[in-house]
């Protein structure tokens, strides 16, 4: 409840709803809706839900009218002394004050756990974000040795690739050579051969064309 609110809530843990019609107030200064104030102050022995306060008398708890009717109002305090009626309004006014100092006292408490859970959530959060930076950063950091080493290794590549095609180059050179000498050879062998069969013929068979076998015989 609001301070400037002009309804009191009920006391009772987790309910604290509006009460607007009928409530159960106690001795120790607290009020409870008809639903929760029925069914706690019907046990024995009765005792405050919101204190702990064991209520044992019977003007201990009292069941109000909160919008009482006009007539109700006209004589509720009819017929009682000034100093009476002011003193039943001096307690009305007390207990309304303590409702509105204890509501008070609740927002503020909740405030500062909500407070508290908002500056461990910021400093968790803080943590997270500190920690994501350091990976990111040391990512950023591999990220940059990976970029030198595949720059590296291109580099390497590129080399290499060269040196290929300069070898290759030289082995179609080298093998266009081989096989112009291997021909080259080829032919020599061939012409020595013919040479050499031609030398054998003409000594078989003499300047003349007859073999010398038949000329020695004549002889």
């Amino acid at each position: 409840m609001a301070v400037c609110d002009d309804l009191l809530l009920c006391n009772f843990p987790k309910c604290r709803a509006k009460l607007s019609s009928r409530a159960w107030i106690t001795a120790c200064s607290h009020i409870f809706c008809d639903q929760h104030g029925s069914g706690e102050f019907s046990r024995s022995p009765t005792v405050c839900p919101a204190c702990n306060s064991t209520l044992s008398s019977k003007l201990d708890i009292v069941r109000s009218e909160l919008c009482p009717s006009e007539e109700q109002k006209a004589l509720m305090l009819a017929g009682l002394r000034p100093e009476i009626i002011l003193d039943i309004c001096s307690r009305a006014l007390t207990f309304w004050t303590y409702q509105v100092y204890q509501e008070r006292l609740y927002q503020e408490y909740n405030y500062s756990q909500a407070e508290g859970h908002l500056k461990q959530v910021e400093k968790l959060y803080s943590h997270q974000v500190q920690s994501k930076e350091s990976e990111l950063l040391a990512m950023k950091g591999e990220v940059n040795s990976l970029k030198k080493l595949l720059e590296e290794y291109k580099r390497k590549y590129s080399e290499i690739s060269e040196k290929l095609m300069e070898r290759n180059r030289q082995y179609t050179k080298l093998q266009g050579t081989y096989d112009a000498l291997r021909l080259r050879n080829i032919a020599v062998v061939n012409r020595e051969a013919s040479t050499s069969r031609e030398r054998s013929q003409q000594d078989h068979y003499g300047p003349f064309g007859s073999t010398m076998g038949n000329h020695m015989d004549k002889d």
